[in-house]
C-alpha cells in the first residue's frame, strides 16, 4: 500500500517557474515508477512525467524541455520542477505511483489527491 500526498501548488504568472513535490509512505517506494497527470477542467487526465523504477524518465509532449521530474528513494519524494509555465499548464496536478505502462493512467495503482496549479497570463 502506498500514500501519495502532494505539495507546492498555486498561482503564479506566465513565465514563472513551480515545483511540486510529492511524498510517498510505503517501504516499496523504490519499486514503482513514479508518475506525475495532470487533468484541466473538462478535459482527460494526462501524462505528464515518470521517473520509472529503473531510473529513466520520460516526458508528455508538451512539457518536454520545460518540466524536470526528480525523485529520492532514501526520502520517498518525488518531485516536479516546471519552468516557463504557460497558462494552458493549469490544471489539477496529480502524483501516481505504479508498475504498469508508464504512460497509461491505468498503468497506476496509487494516485494522490491532487493539487492545483493556476498559471495566469
Amino acid at each position: 500500500q502506498v500514500q501519495l500526498v502532494e505539495s507546492g501548488g498555486g498561482l503564479v504568472q506566465a513565465g514563472d517557474s513551480l515545483r511540486l513535490s510529492c511524498a510517498a509512505s510505503g517501504r516499496t517506494f523504490s519499486r514503482y515508477h513514479m508518475g506525475w497527470f495532470r487533468q484541466a477542467p473538462g478535459k482527460e487526465r494526462d501524462f505528464v512525467a515518470t521517473f520509472t523504477w529503473s531510473g529513466s524518465t520520460y516526458y508528455g509532449v508538451s512539457v518536454k524541455g520545460r518540466f524536470t521530474i526528480s525523485r529520492d528513494n532514501a526520502r520517498n519524494v518525488v518531485d516536479l520542477q516546471m519552468n516557463s509555465l504557460k497558462p494552458e499548464d493549469t490544471a489539477v496536478y496529480y502524483c501516481a505511483a505504479g508498475n504498469g505502462d508508464y504512460w497509461r493512467r491505468e498503468g497506476y495503482g496509487y494516485w494522490g489527491q491532487g493539487i492545483q496549479v493556476t498559471v495566469s497570463s
